[in-house]
């Protein structure tokens, strides 16, 4: 992201993640959540809304919580790994969260009311994980998750330094983030909507090695869990992999299919499917325009509303009211550049020839878990 300043960066990230906090998704965050190690038992306990499929890892695997102890989540969102540590460290524990964004604040601060966490067990705090604002050494553990990578490249170091304040002596670190593998091309690296995503902004393994040590850490170990980064990209909905007509373990970019799965300036018909990009089995009337289930009906001009609204990292989302037609642009939670046709059913402006196919994700990135001690 050499080609934007810090507080450009902030500012698209902070718009990025508002509206992410306005999700009311739960099967895509599941399935998520689920193929980055959190358990059928883990999900279960967290109150409804908290996880919104930010997630890259489950640090809380690493982390060994003792009950009585203070653990502290940079970037913590809805609270999906602050309710989850809270369990863990009990009423006499504390699970804090540091987050800037005040929209993801007042969600997390909502659901702690609803299930009933005093503060002295749970609290949400305002802060940059650049300058913590707590004093120092009073945690036992740090945790964050698919966050660092979203700091400016020349500040991540302060991230580092700061961990290594806030924790007591022998803390520990437990992260799960995105790293690249190898270096990322300039055109990837200067692509917002894929920055904002938790992709473009992932820096490489030795050099995430190098700034822990520095910080003052030992014992330090970065692990590729091998999961399936394309998750964000291939789940619907409703949960299930290979959402919307993609390949499973494939990167869908709709301006280059002229739509959501039919080649440029074609519609696909398919029977017995509700899904976004198929017509449902037709009725023995024909429905109501307003209440067609399809994101491709045929013979049509408008459509029902998207159905897709996710907030994930990196799923594109259509930036539109009207399947067929193209709505006004607003902002959205999904990392889809802003030059992919909005329209469903028709080709993007963009002739199929100039756009660059995308490549696997996880050819350029993985998600690792890194675990450090403070001396």
């Amino acid at each position: 992201m050499d080609t934007r300043d810090t507080s450009q960066i902030y500012e698209e990230v902070a718009k990025h993640y508002s509206a992410a906090s306005q999700t009311t998704s739960v099967k895509y965050g599941e399935t998520v959540a689920k193929s980055f190690g959190y358990t059928e038992e883990e999900l279960a306990n967290i109150p409804e809304g908290a996880n919104l499929g930010l997630s890259c890892g489950n640090p809380l695997a690493i982390t060994s919580l003792r009950e009585g102890e203070t653990v502290i989540d940079l970037g913590s969102g809805a609270g999906f790994d602050v309710f989850l540590a809270a369990h863990r460290v009990g009423p006499t524990g504390r699970s804090i969260g540091i987050d800037f964004n005040d929209d993801m604040l007042s969600r997390a601060n909502a659901l702690k009311s609803k299930r009933g966490f005093p503060d002295s067990q749970v609290s949400f705090i305002k802060g940059s994980i650049t300058s913590i604002p707590l004093e120092s050494g009073i945690a036992d553990c740090i945790i964050s998750n698919c966050v660092i990578n979203l700091v400016p490249e020349a500040e991540k170091p302060l991230v580092f330094k700061e961990m290594h304040r806030v924790l007591k002596s022998g803390g520990r670190v437990a992260v799960s983030d995105i790293l690249a593998k190898k270096p990322l091309p300039e055109k990837l690296r200067n692509d917002i909507a894929m920055y904002v995503g938790c992709i473009a902004g992932a820096s490489e393994k030795q050099q995430y090695e190098t700034w822990l040590k520095e910080a003052g850490f030992d014992q330090v170990l970065i692990q590729d869990t091998g999961a399936d980064i394309n998750v964000y990209l291939d789940t619907d909905e409703e949960g299930n992999r290979g959402g919307c007509c993609a390949p499973p373990g494939t990167v869908k970019e709709v301006a280059a299919t002229g739509g959501c799965c039919a080649p440029p300036g074609t519609v696909k018909e398919e029977k017995a499917s509700s899904s976004c990009c198929k017509p449902a089995a037709p009725a023995a009337e024909e429905p109501k325009e307003e209440s067609k289930s399809s994101c491709c009906a045929p013979k049509k001009t408008e459509c029902a509303p998207a159905a897709s609204s996710s907030p994930s990292c990196c799923k594109p989302v259509a930036e539109t009211t009207s399947c067929c037609k193209p709505a006004e642009k607003k902002e959205s939670s999904s990392c889809k550049p802003a030059e992919v046709s909005s329209s469903c059913c028709k080709p993007s402006a963009k002739p199929e020839a100039e756009v660059e196919k995308k490549e696997d994700l996880n050819e350029w990135v993985g998600s690792y878990k890194i675990y450090a001690v403070k001396n």
